[in-house]
Protein backbone atom coordinates (compact mmCIF):
# COMPACT_ATOMS: atom_id res chain seq x y z
CA UNK A 1 0.00 0.00 0.00
CA UNK A 2 1.08 3.65 -1.25
CA UNK A 3 -0.22 6.10 1.44
CA UNK A 4 -0.68 9.87 -0.34
CA UNK A 5 -2.34 11.59 2.20
CA UNK A 6 -3.32 10.81 5.91
CA UNK A 7 -6.37 9.19 6.15
CA UNK A 8 -9.95 11.54 7.20
CA UNK A 9 -12.08 11.40 9.96
CA UNK A 10 -15.43 10.66 7.66
CA UNK A 11 -18.92 10.81 8.64
CA UNK A 12 -21.43 7.70 8.03
CA UNK A 13 -19.02 7.22 5.07
CA UNK A 14 -20.32 4.53 2.34
CA UNK A 15 -17.81 2.72 -0.29
CA UNK A 16 -18.43 2.64 -3.74
CA UNK A 17 -16.22 0.96 -5.85
CA UNK A 18 -15.99 0.34 -9.55
CA UNK A 19 -13.29 -1.71 -11.95
CA UNK A 20 -12.50 -1.18 -15.60
CA UNK A 21 -12.44 -4.36 -17.80
CA UNK A 22 -14.69 -7.98 -17.25
CA UNK A 23 -16.86 -6.19 -14.99
CA UNK A 24 -17.07 -2.74 -16.47
CA UNK A 25 -19.06 -3.13 -19.87
CA UNK A 26 -19.55 0.85 -21.90
CA UNK A 27 -17.30 1.63 -18.56
CA UNK A 28 -21.06 2.44 -17.48
CA UNK A 29 -19.39 1.44 -13.45
CA UNK A 30 -16.14 3.23 -13.74
CA UNK A 31 -17.86 6.13 -15.38
CA UNK A 32 -20.12 6.70 -12.58
CA UNK A 33 -17.50 6.68 -10.19
CA UNK A 34 -15.27 9.04 -12.04
CA UNK A 35 -18.65 11.41 -11.99
CA UNK A 36 -19.26 11.20 -8.33
CA UNK A 37 -15.34 11.76 -8.19
CA UNK A 38 -15.30 14.91 -10.35
CA UNK A 39 -18.73 16.20 -9.53
CA UNK A 40 -17.76 16.06 -5.85
CA UNK A 41 -14.04 17.08 -6.34
CA UNK A 42 -12.55 14.23 -4.77
CA UNK A 43 -9.32 13.51 -2.79
CA UNK A 44 -6.69 11.12 -3.35
CA UNK A 45 -5.43 9.79 0.01
CA UNK A 46 -4.39 6.11 -0.87
CA UNK A 47 -3.32 3.84 -4.22
CA UNK A 48 -2.59 0.23 -3.98
CA UNK A 49 0.88 -0.72 -5.02
CA UNK A 50 0.67 -1.71 -9.19
CA UNK A 51 3.59 -4.21 -8.50
CA UNK A 52 1.80 -6.25 -6.38
CA UNK A 53 -1.52 -6.95 -8.57
CA UNK A 54 -0.91 -5.96 -12.45
CA UNK A 55 0.55 -7.52 -15.09
CA UNK A 56 2.37 -4.67 -17.22
CA UNK A 57 2.29 -6.46 -20.08
CA UNK A 58 -1.78 -6.66 -19.96
CA UNK A 59 -2.37 -3.00 -18.21
CA UNK A 60 0.60 -1.03 -19.66
CA UNK A 61 2.08 1.90 -17.70
CA UNK A 62 1.26 5.26 -20.18
CA UNK A 63 4.16 7.93 -20.52
CA UNK A 64 3.57 11.30 -20.72
CA UNK A 65 4.97 15.10 -20.47
CA UNK A 66 4.79 17.52 -17.69
CA UNK A 67 6.69 20.71 -18.83
CA UNK A 68 9.17 18.94 -20.47
CA UNK A 69 9.51 16.44 -17.97
CA UNK A 70 8.52 12.39 -19.49
CA UNK A 71 6.38 10.82 -16.32
CA UNK A 72 5.10 7.53 -15.88
CA UNK A 73 1.56 6.78 -15.10
CA UNK A 74 0.87 2.91 -13.80
CA UNK A 75 -2.18 0.86 -13.32
CA UNK A 76 -3.40 0.94 -9.90
CA UNK A 77 -6.16 1.10 -7.76
CA UNK A 78 -6.64 4.49 -5.94
CA UNK A 79 -8.89 5.60 -2.71
CA UNK A 80 -10.61 8.92 -2.61
CA UNK A 81 -13.06 10.88 -0.41
CA UNK A 82 -16.03 12.98 -1.33
CA UNK A 83 -18.04 14.67 1.32
CA UNK A 84 -22.08 14.83 0.58
CA UNK A 85 -23.37 18.04 1.97
CA UNK A 86 -27.04 18.36 3.10
CA UNK A 87 -29.06 18.66 6.10
CA UNK A 88 -27.34 15.22 6.95
CA UNK A 89 -23.64 15.06 5.69
CA UNK A 90 -21.71 11.68 5.22
CA UNK A 91 -18.96 11.12 3.19
CA UNK A 92 -18.48 8.44 0.33
CA UNK A 93 -15.13 6.87 -0.12
CA UNK A 94 -14.32 6.08 -3.81
CA UNK A 95 -12.50 3.11 -4.90
CA UNK A 96 -11.66 3.30 -8.83
CA UNK A 97 -8.99 1.16 -10.50
CA UNK A 98 -8.71 -1.60 -12.86
CA UNK A 99 -9.79 -4.96 -11.97
CA UNK A 100 -6.09 -6.46 -10.84
CA UNK A 101 -4.41 -9.49 -12.76
CA UNK A 102 -2.85 -11.72 -10.00
CA UNK A 103 -3.78 -12.16 -6.21
CA UNK A 104 -7.21 -10.93 -5.82
CA UNK A 105 -7.34 -12.16 -2.09
CA UNK A 106 -4.57 -10.39 -1.02
CA UNK A 107 -6.44 -7.45 -3.28
CA UNK A 108 -9.56 -7.45 -1.49
CA UNK A 109 -8.14 -7.57 2.04
CA UNK A 110 -6.37 -4.31 1.40
CA UNK A 111 -9.97 -2.82 0.24
CA UNK A 112 -11.49 -4.46 3.11
CA UNK A 113 -8.36 -2.64 5.70
CA UNK A 114 -9.44 0.46 4.20
CA UNK A 115 -13.11 0.05 5.00
CA UNK A 116 -12.41 -1.20 8.24
CA UNK A 117 -9.88 1.82 9.01
CA UNK A 118 -12.36 4.37 7.42
CA UNK A 119 -15.42 2.67 9.39
CA UNK A 120 -17.28 2.20 6.55
CA UNK A 121 -21.52 1.48 7.29
CA UNK A 122 -21.68 -0.44 3.71
CA UNK A 123 -20.02 -1.38 0.01
CA UNK A 124 -21.30 -0.72 -2.72
CA UNK A 125 -19.48 -2.58 -6.13
CA UNK A 126 -20.96 -1.02 -9.23
CA UNK A 127 -20.95 -3.43 -12.76
CA UNK A 128 -22.22 -3.18 -16.10
CA UNK A 129 -22.47 -6.40 -18.38
CA UNK A 130 -23.59 -7.09 -21.95
CA UNK A 131 -27.40 -7.69 -22.43
CA UNK A 132 -30.23 -8.88 -24.58
CA UNK A 133 -31.97 -5.17 -24.04
CA UNK A 134 -32.52 -2.27 -26.60
CA UNK A 135 -31.48 1.18 -26.04
CA UNK A 136 -34.52 2.65 -26.26
CA UNK A 137 -35.90 1.48 -23.03
CA UNK A 138 -34.53 2.52 -19.37
CA UNK A 139 -31.37 0.79 -18.20
CA UNK A 140 -31.99 -2.39 -16.37
CA UNK A 141 -29.95 -2.07 -13.32
CA UNK A 142 -30.03 -5.10 -10.71
CA UNK A 143 -29.30 -5.12 -6.98
CA UNK A 144 -27.50 -7.94 -5.76
CA UNK A 145 -26.33 -9.12 -2.19
CA UNK A 146 -25.11 -12.50 -0.67
CA UNK A 147 -26.52 -11.34 2.76
CA UNK A 148 -30.15 -12.59 3.23
CA UNK A 149 -30.49 -10.23 5.94
CA UNK A 150 -29.15 -7.21 3.37
CA UNK A 151 -31.48 -8.52 0.82
CA UNK A 152 -34.89 -8.23 2.70
CA UNK A 153 -34.69 -4.79 4.50
CA UNK A 154 -33.05 -3.00 0.98
CA UNK A 155 -35.69 -4.79 -1.45
CA UNK A 156 -32.57 -6.60 -3.48
CA UNK A 157 -31.94 -10.42 -4.86
CA UNK A 158 -29.97 -12.73 -3.06
CA UNK A 159 -27.58 -13.72 -5.86
CA UNK A 160 -28.08 -17.21 -6.73
CA UNK A 161 -25.67 -16.85 -9.84
CA UNK A 162 -23.33 -20.01 -10.46
CA UNK A 163 -19.86 -19.73 -13.06
CA UNK A 164 -17.17 -17.33 -13.78
CA UNK A 165 -16.92 -13.97 -11.85
CA UNK A 166 -14.41 -11.40 -11.92
CA UNK A 167 -13.06 -8.55 -9.07
CA UNK A 168 -16.95 -7.24 -8.01
CA UNK A 169 -18.11 -10.48 -7.40
CA UNK A 170 -14.67 -11.44 -5.27
CA UNK A 171 -14.76 -8.25 -3.73
CA UNK A 172 -18.60 -8.97 -2.54
CA UNK A 173 -18.39 -12.23 -1.24
CA UNK A 174 -15.05 -10.96 0.90
CA UNK A 175 -17.27 -8.07 1.97
CA UNK A 176 -19.20 -10.96 3.36
CA UNK A 177 -16.89 -12.85 4.91
CA UNK A 178 -15.98 -10.07 6.73
CA UNK A 179 -19.32 -9.10 8.15
CA UNK A 180 -19.85 -5.79 5.98
CA UNK A 181 -22.92 -5.33 4.49
CA UNK A 182 -22.14 -5.37 0.48
CA UNK A 183 -24.45 -4.59 -2.41
CA UNK A 184 -23.82 -4.77 -6.36
CA UNK A 185 -25.81 -2.64 -8.88
CA UNK A 186 -25.45 -4.66 -12.14
CA UNK A 187 -26.35 -2.03 -15.45
CA UNK A 188 -27.24 -3.81 -18.51
CA UNK A 189 -25.95 -2.23 -21.74
CA UNK A 190 -27.11 -3.29 -24.77
CA UNK A 191 -24.78 -5.79 -26.51
CA UNK A 192 -25.23 -4.56 -30.05
CA UNK A 193 -23.82 -1.09 -28.87
CA UNK A 194 -21.40 -1.94 -26.00
CA UNK A 195 -18.81 0.45 -27.17
CA UNK A 196 -17.76 2.87 -24.25
CA UNK A 197 -18.86 5.53 -23.43
CA UNK A 198 -22.38 4.78 -22.05
CA UNK A 199 -23.68 7.81 -20.41
CA UNK A 200 -27.57 6.29 -20.61
CA UNK A 201 -25.78 2.84 -18.24
CA UNK A 202 -23.78 5.47 -16.20
CA UNK A 203 -26.77 7.61 -15.39
CA UNK A 204 -29.31 4.55 -14.31
CA UNK A 205 -25.91 3.37 -12.11
CA UNK A 206 -25.87 6.64 -10.41
CA UNK A 207 -29.73 6.87 -10.34
CA UNK A 208 -30.20 3.61 -8.11
CA UNK A 209 -26.92 4.74 -6.24
CA UNK A 210 -29.16 7.30 -5.09
CA UNK A 211 -31.79 5.53 -4.00
CA UNK A 212 -30.07 3.16 -2.62
CA UNK A 213 -28.33 5.00 0.10
CA UNK A 214 -30.32 8.23 0.28
CA UNK A 215 -27.83 11.09 -1.31
CA UNK A 216 -28.34 13.44 -3.87
CA UNK A 217 -26.48 13.25 -6.87
CA UNK A 218 -25.60 16.29 -9.40
CA UNK A 219 -25.62 14.77 -12.27
CA UNK A 220 -24.05 18.10 -14.12
CA UNK A 221 -24.28 16.99 -18.29
CA UNK A 222 -24.78 13.41 -18.07
CA UNK A 223 -28.86 13.70 -18.56
CA UNK A 224 -28.39 15.12 -21.75
CA UNK A 225 -25.32 12.86 -22.92
CA UNK A 226 -27.83 10.10 -22.08
CA UNK A 227 -30.32 11.73 -24.34
CA UNK A 228 -27.55 12.42 -27.44
CA UNK A 229 -26.20 8.71 -27.04
CA UNK A 230 -29.58 7.30 -27.33
CA UNK A 231 -30.51 9.92 -30.72
CA UNK A 232 -27.18 8.94 -32.26
CA UNK A 233 -27.81 4.67 -31.62
CA UNK A 234 -31.36 5.48 -33.02
CA UNK A 235 -30.08 6.94 -35.94
CA UNK A 236 -27.35 4.61 -36.30
CA UNK A 237 -29.94 1.77 -36.13
CA UNK A 238 -32.28 3.35 -38.52
CA UNK A 239 -29.18 2.98 -41.32
CA UNK A 240 -29.69 -0.83 -41.04
CA UNK A 241 -32.66 -2.89 -41.50
CA UNK A 242 -31.98 -5.79 -39.86
CA UNK A 243 -30.54 -4.08 -36.74
CA UNK A 244 -33.74 -1.60 -36.85
CA UNK A 245 -35.77 -5.27 -36.86
CA UNK A 246 -33.58 -6.75 -34.42
CA UNK A 247 -34.50 -4.05 -31.79
CA UNK A 248 -37.69 -3.93 -32.30
CA UNK A 249 -37.80 -7.73 -31.36
CA UNK A 250 -35.60 -6.82 -28.17
CA UNK A 251 -38.60 -3.82 -27.55
CA UNK A 252 -41.45 -5.99 -27.76
CA UNK A 253 -39.82 -8.50 -25.14
CA UNK A 254 -38.88 -6.01 -22.95
CA UNK A 255 -42.45 -4.04 -22.40
CA UNK A 256 -43.74 -7.47 -22.52
CA UNK A 257 -41.47 -8.65 -19.66
CA UNK A 258 -41.75 -5.13 -18.36
CA UNK A 259 -45.80 -4.62 -18.79
CA UNK A 260 -46.49 -5.81 -14.48
CA UNK A 261 -44.36 -3.27 -13.24
CA UNK A 262 -44.80 -0.66 -15.76
CA UNK A 263 -47.77 0.41 -13.55
CA UNK A 264 -46.59 -0.09 -10.04
CA UNK A 265 -43.22 0.91 -8.42
CA UNK A 266 -41.03 1.78 -11.41
CA UNK A 267 -43.36 4.92 -11.76
CA UNK A 268 -43.46 5.78 -8.34
CA UNK A 269 -39.81 5.83 -7.44
CA UNK A 270 -39.19 7.53 -10.79
CA UNK A 271 -41.64 9.91 -9.39
CA UNK A 272 -40.16 10.68 -6.29
CA UNK A 273 -36.80 11.20 -7.67
CA UNK A 274 -38.32 14.15 -9.95
CA UNK A 275 -39.86 15.31 -6.85
CA UNK A 276 -36.42 15.22 -5.39
CA UNK A 277 -34.86 17.05 -7.64
CA UNK A 278 -37.71 19.84 -8.29
CA UNK A 279 -36.81 21.37 -5.29
CA UNK A 280 -33.14 22.36 -6.36
CA UNK A 281 -30.21 21.94 -4.53
CA UNK A 282 -25.81 21.91 -5.22
CA UNK A 283 -25.81 20.25 -8.68
CA UNK A 284 -29.35 19.83 -9.20
CA UNK A 285 -29.68 22.86 -11.66
CA UNK A 286 -33.08 24.87 -11.42
CA UNK A 287 -36.51 22.56 -10.26
CA UNK A 288 -37.24 20.00 -12.92
CA UNK A 289 -33.64 20.37 -14.86
CA UNK A 290 -31.52 17.46 -15.17
CA UNK A 291 -34.38 14.82 -14.52
CA UNK A 292 -34.60 11.85 -16.76
CA UNK A 293 -37.89 9.90 -16.62
CA UNK A 294 -39.56 8.13 -18.89
CA UNK A 295 -42.66 7.97 -20.68
CA UNK A 296 -44.71 4.59 -18.85
CA UNK A 297 -46.45 4.35 -22.04
CA UNK A 298 -43.70 4.02 -24.35
CA UNK A 299 -40.92 3.52 -22.50
CA UNK A 300 -38.87 6.09 -24.35
CA UNK A 301 -37.54 9.14 -22.23
CA UNK A 302 -39.26 11.92 -21.98
CA UNK A 303 -37.47 15.01 -22.57
CA UNK A 304 -37.59 17.80 -19.86
CA UNK A 305 -40.22 20.74 -20.41
CA UNK A 306 -38.50 24.04 -22.15
CA UNK A 307 -38.28 26.70 -20.05
CA UNK A 308 -40.40 29.92 -20.52
CA UNK A 309 -39.89 32.14 -23.04
CA UNK A 310 -38.27 35.51 -21.45
CA UNK A 311 -41.73 37.27 -23.06
CA UNK A 312 -43.02 35.95 -19.69
CA UNK A 313 -45.23 33.18 -22.03
CA UNK A 314 -44.71 29.35 -22.07
CA UNK A 315 -43.73 27.70 -25.18
CA UNK A 316 -45.92 25.60 -26.10
CA UNK A 317 -45.54 21.67 -25.64
CA UNK A 318 -44.06 19.68 -28.20
CA UNK A 319 -46.79 17.10 -29.31
CA UNK A 320 -46.72 13.46 -27.99
CA UNK A 321 -44.82 10.87 -29.94
CA UNK A 322 -47.01 8.65 -31.56
CA UNK A 323 -46.36 4.90 -30.14
CA UNK A 324 -47.16 2.12 -32.05
CA UNK A 325 -50.15 -0.18 -31.56
CA UNK A 326 -48.99 -2.95 -29.57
Amino acid sequence: MIELEGVPELIDPVMVAAFEGWNDAGDAASGAVTHLDREWKGEVFAALDAEDYYDFQVNRPTVWLDNGVRKVTWPTTRLSVVRVGGAKPRDLVLVRGIEPSMRWRSFCNEILGFAHELGVEMVVILGALLGDTPHTRPVPVSGVTSDPDLARTMDLEETRYEGPTGIVGILQEACTHAGVPAVSLWAAVPHYVSQPPNPKATLALLNRLEDLIDIRIPLGELPEDARAWQVGVDQLAAEDSEVAEYVQTLEEARDTADLPEASGEAIAREFERYLRRRDGGPGTGEPGDGSYLWDPSSGKPRPPRRKPDPSGEDPADPPPEETPDP
